[in-house]
């Protein structure tokens, strides 16, 4: 109930417009690095710094216009020329509805090729995101698309609590994908996606342990420790180099889990965010975990 009526808060204007005036000093930059390309960079030349790895999320979803599609492709290639220029250790993570998606499918995947065109000339490498289940299908034949044309520097996501998503992993097998596993943040009906937490975990883990044994690399992303030791212990069981999987989690959200893991040898990669369309974002990781919702409501008490 209160996961629901936090992502409805996502669509309130008053508050959205309050939030884009307060939110960051609030306390939103525990989640978000900010607005600005140069205050992103900051946060990654922090993180690196203390052993983590970055993926770098540019804010932003829903474009309807050609020419601002075009824009984000431009400034993904700012992103990688700046990691490249730094030697930062961050690759980059889109969302399809910002490159381009709602207006046309071979628009998205020409903009895709571009950035990870890019990319590939500095080494580095493009995660392809998953967004709501309306936009599954779209997502998985842009990601074949690509990977059949010779775009091998790409990778995509599945989320878990779908039903459809262990015969989706089992299908993307034969691309040898690196792949990202999530259980899965947007709200979904029960024909389409798994309602209990129980059958959720149980659907990730099954899905981590296919992916850890079939696939060259795996992201496991998540904050719930008990999904994570079980992780390490199965690919430790079974001989899983530790070079083909690695921990995602998110920027803000469970630190001091992050710091341990590192702490035990285990890489760990922080899914840093940041761009002007941030409260979206903001609103999601709040639904997610009460923790964060009290750590920004205890910071507005104090404001």
């Amino acid at each position: 109930m209160m996961r629901s009526a936090l992502l409805g808060a996502g669509d309130n204007h008053a508050l959205r417009r309050f939030m884009y005036r307060h939110g960051m000093s609030l306390g939103a930059r525990r989640f978000v690095a900010g607005e600005t390309l140069d205050e992103f960079l900051a946060v990654v030349r922090k993180m690196n710094a203390r052993g983590f790895t970055v993926a770098c999320g540019l804010l932003g979803e829903g474009v309807e216009d050609r020419g601002d599609a075009a824009a984000v492709v431009d400034e993904y290639r700012h992103i990688l020329t700046a990691f490249a220029a730094e030697g930062l250790r961050s690759n980059v993570a889109l969302k399809l509805t910002h490159l381009g998606l709602a207006i046309d499918a071979d628009l998205a995947r020409a903009n895709v090729a571009a950035v990870a065109e890019c990319a590939r000339s500095y080494g580095n490498f493009v995660r392809i995101d998953m967004e709501q289940s309306a936009y599954t299908n779209p997502t998985l034949d842009l990601y074949r698309a690509l990977r059949k044309s010779g775009i091998d520097n790409v990778g995509t996501v599945l989320q878990a609590y779908l039903h459809r998503s262990e015969a989706d992993l089992a299908a993307l097998a034969a691309f040898e994908p690196n792949l990202r596993l999530v259980k899965g943040a947007y709200l979904e009906p029960s024909s389409i996606a798994y309602q209990t937490r129980e059958n959720v975990d149980r659907a990730y883990a099954r899905m981590i342990e296919t992916a850890l044994l079939r696939l060259p690399f795996t992201a496991i992303a998540t904050h719930d420790h008990r999904i994570i030791e079980h992780a390490l212990a199965f690919a430790k069981l079974h001989g899983v180099a530790q070079e083909r999987f690695e921990l995602q989690m998110l920027y803000g959200v469970r630190p001091k889990l992050q710091a341990e893991l590192l702490a035990r040898g285990h890489p760990v990669r922080l899914a840093i965010p940041f761009g002007s369309q941030w409260y979206p974002y903001l609103v999601r990781r709040l639904a997610e975990r009460p923790a964060n919702l009290f750590f920004f409501l205890g910071a507005l008490w104090r404001k």
